[in-house]
């Protein structure tokens, strides 16, 4: 298989320079390398921008409820053992309204790969502080910042005993495309935390950042 097999014709609605374009071209550049067929690959999102993903890409794909990835990911594997199973979510979507699905399906060892897209920002909902926005930053609802610690996503995974647990960068393309792969491969959970900018709501974890 090319990359040029999982490449929907769909208009992306990302904004230009959105951190998102490197993970989708990690995702198309590990699918391609597997050498499966798009149909023998389902990818799972909930609500968000980075959920959008599955759009953009030629495959079995599923668009969820906030929150909810994990659970239809899971089922989906149980189902057909077969299939190649990757979650895209946003760190809102899986940290937030997800997190207790995270935590279950790392004590379950469920045999999925999980990518979240961690700009600190709720991004959909236009920049509210999401549960890894840093102490101090200012947005239209945390209007004298953010006054909780962030939650430690790598750091959460590892304490809870996650076999595969890996963070990659959204610019870095070739190294993400490698982590998707390894994990893909581990045979259990696999959590791959993706730091990426928000250029337009997270104006201090920016690409200069």
């Amino acid at each position: 298989m090319d990359v040029t097999d999982f490449k929907s014709n769909d208009e992306i609605a990302w904004c230009p320079g959105c951190g998102n374009f490197g993970i989708l071209t990690a995702v198309k550049k590990t699918l391609a390398k597997l050498d499966k067929h798009p149909k023998d690959i389902l990818l799972v999102s909930g609500i968000g921008q980075a959920s959008k993903l599955p759009h953009y890409v030629i495959c079995n794909c599923f668009n969820g409820l906030h929150g909810r990835t994990l659970p239809v990911a899971a089922a989906a594997k149980i189902a057909n053992r077969n299939l190649t199973v990757l979650v895209t979510t946003g760190d809102g979507d899986c940290y937030g309204e997800g997190g207790n699905h995270l935590i279950h399906n790392i004590r379950r060892n469920t045999d999925i790969t999980v990518i979240v897209h961690d700009n600190q920002i709720y991004g959909l909902t236009k920049g509210q502080a999401s549960p890894t926005t840093d102490p101090g930053y200012v947005t239209k609802v945390q209007a004298e910042g953010v006054i909780l610690e962030p939650l430690h996503p790598v750091e959460l995974a590892i304490a809870l005993g996650a076999g595969f647990v890996a963070r990659g960068y959204s610019l870095d393309t070739e190294h993400l495309s490698w982590l998707i792969g390894e994990g893909i491969s581990h045979k259990g959970f696999s959590l791959i935390d993706v730091l990426q900018p928000c250029v337009s709501f997270n104006k201090k974890n920016t690409y200069e950042w």
